[in-house]
């Protein structure tokens, strides 16, 4: 992954948010609109405060409508704050 040139001020995140699967585990195809929101991301840059916990490539579960969504580069992105992050995938 390319470094990307936009950097989180103080307890802000900056996400990648993961898509979910088109398919259900029965094999039955979502349109587009029966998708929910996605609620798990891949962090790409972190704020310049010492309390955040997380870094770059750690996979997080996020607060469903938080947020600032942008498109960069034609790549969607999400800023939010840390405590807007509610656990660290392993």
């Amino acid at each position: 992954m390319s470094e990307i040139n936009i950097q989180p001020m103080g307890t802000r995140v900056l996400i990648k948010p993961m898509e979910q699967e088109s398919k259900t585990s029965s094999g039955l195809l979502l349109p587009e609109t029966a998708k929910e929101k996605p609620q798990t991301g891949l962090v790409v840059a972190v704020g310049d405060d010492e309390d955040i916990k997380l870094k770059v490539n750690d996979k997080v579960i996020f607060a469903k409508y938080t947020g600032t969504e942008f498109k960069f580069d034609g790549q969607d992105y999400l800023l939010i704050e840390c405590t807007d992050i509610l656990a660290k995938l392993k």
